[in-house]
C-alpha cells in the first residue's frame, strides 16, 4: 500500500495542518505511477486509489482529483472517470517526495505555559511550523524535536509530533503543542468542532466602513494561482470560512483590527480581508506590499516604504488563543503581546497620523 496520506490531508485549513503555500511555482512532484492490471475491470479512479493509498479517505482523494494532483494517461480526470486496464495513473503533489524522519534542532523555544498534558508556544514570525518542501530544518517541530521526546503524531501527520494545528511562516503568535496522545485527541476534536478560541490583531490597509462585522464566504484555493487562497461568494467552490472583525484603532490610511476565527481554513484572514478591500499591510502574496490608501507624494511613499523594512512580512499575529484543558476539564485562555516588529510598525503610523 502506498502512503499519500501525509499529503493528500495536507489539502485543508490556516490554522489546521497543511502546507504554507509559500513555494515559488506551481510545479508538481511526482510521487507514485501506478499501472493498471490487465485484468483490472472498469471502475471509478477516486474508488480505485481508496483500495491502493493508504490512510486516506475518498474524500480527500476527490479533493486531490478535483485540485489535479491526479491525472489518467496524462490527462487530467474527474473523480467518476472509469479506469481501464493498461492506464497510467500518476498522483503529483507541490512538495517532492520527502523523508518524514525529523532532525532534532537545538533552537530556542519561547514557551508560554507547559504542563505535563501540553505547551503553549509564542512562533516568532520567519520560522516555519513543520518540515516541509524548501525548509526542511530551522521548524518549531525540529526544536520540539530536540526539546521533548515521544510526542505525539496525529494520524496522516507523520513528521509533525506535537501539532494539531499549524500558523503561516511570516505569522507570529500563539500555537498550544499536545504532549500526550489523550491531549493531541481532544485537542484536535476542538478544532474540528470549531470550539478553539482564537485571535488574531492585523494592521490592514484602509478603514472598514462598519466597526465590527462577519465576513461569511467560501474560500479555496486559487484557480490560477496555488499559492493563493481566494474568496468564492456565490459559494460555488471552496469551503465554508466565517471570520469576525472588530475595529481597534484607525490611522486614517491603515486600521489596526482584531479578528476572531470561527473555522480555520489556509490563510483565511488574509483572504477575507482582501476580498473586504483591506488587504493586510505588508502581505506581498495578497497585494498589501504597495501603497493602498493615501497620497502617491514621495514622501509618504517613503514613509510608507520604511514602514515596510520595519515589518518584512504580513501584518499578522496569533494574539490569543483558548480551549478545554484535556485534562482539568477547565477553560483556560492565553494572551500575547504583539512583537517589536508590529508594536514599531503601529507606533510609525500613530506618530505620522498625529503630526500630517
Amino acid at each position: 500500500m502506498l502512503d499519500a496520506s501525509v499529503y493528500f490531508c495536507d489539502v485543508k485549513n490556516e490554522d489546521e495542518l497543511d502546507p504554507d503555500g509559500d513555494q515559488e511555482d506551481d510545479e508538481l512532484f511526482e510521487h507514485h505511477r501506478i499501472v493498471v492490471d490487465a485484468g483490472q475491470s472498469l471502475v471509478r479512479v477516486d474508488k480505485y486509489l481508496m483500495d491502493r493509498l493508504s490512510n486516506v479517505t475518498r474524500t480527500k482523494i476527490q479533493q486531490g482529483i478535483h485540485d489535479g494532483f491526479v491525472k489518467v494517461n496524462e490527462v487530467a480526470v474527474k473523480p467518476n472517470h472509469k479506469i481501464h486496464p493498461g492506464d497510467v495513473i500518476t498522483v503529483s503533489f507541490p512538495e517532492p517526495p520527502r523523508d518524514t524522519d525529523v532532525i532534532p534542532e537545538n533552537i530556542t523555544l519561547n514557551i508560554v505555559y507547559e504542563d505535563e498534558a501540553l505547551l503553549v508556544v509564542n512562533k516568532p514570525a520567519g520560522m516555519v511550523v513543520h518540515p516541509a518542501f524548501q525548509n526542511w530544518t530551522g521548524t518549531l517541530v525540529n526544536a520540539l524535536a530536540y526539546h521533548f521526546q515521544n510526542l505525539p503524531q496525529m494520524t496522516g501527520n507523520t513528521g509533525r509530533p506535537g501539532l494539531v494545528h499549524r500558523i503561516d511562516k511570516d505569522t507570529s503568535g500563539l500555537l498550544v503543542i499536545a504532549k500526550t496522545e489523550v491531549a493531541m485527541t481532544q485537542l484536535a476534536k476542538q478544532f474540528f468542532d470549531h470550539s478553539i478560541e482564537r485571535t488574531y490583531w492585523a494592521l490592514v490597509w484602509g478603514e472598514p466602513s462598519a466597526p465590527t462585522g462577519t465576513i461569511n464566504v467560501n474560500v479555496g484555493r486559487s484557480l490560477k494561482d496555488r499559492r493563493i487562497t481566494t474568496a468564492f461568494p456565490d459559494g460555488d467552490y471552496g469551503r465554508t470560512a466565517i471570520t469576525h472583525y472588530k475595529v481597534l484603532q484607525s490611522l486614517r490610511y491603515v486600521s489596526l483590527i482584531e479578528c476572531r476565527l470561527e473555522t480555520g481554513r489556509t490563510h483565511q484572514i488574509r483572504a477575507h480581508m482582501k476580498y473586504l478591500g483591506h488587504p493586510l499591510f505588508n502581505d506581498a502574496m495578497y497585494g498589501g506590499d504597495q501603497v493602498l490608501k493615501g497620497t502617491t507624494f514621495s514622501k509618504y511613499k517613503q514613509f510608507v516604504d520604511n514602514c515596510f523594512k520595519i515589518i518584512p512580512r504580513q501584518a499578522l499575529h496569533a494574539k490569543t488563543l483558548g480551549f478545554v484543558h484535556p485534562a482539568t476539564k477547565k477553560f483556560v485562555r492565553f494572551d500575547s503581546e504583539l512583537p517589536g516588529d508590529f508594536k514599531d510598525v503601529m507606533e510609525k503610523w500613530e506618530h505620522y497620523v498625529k503630526y500630517n
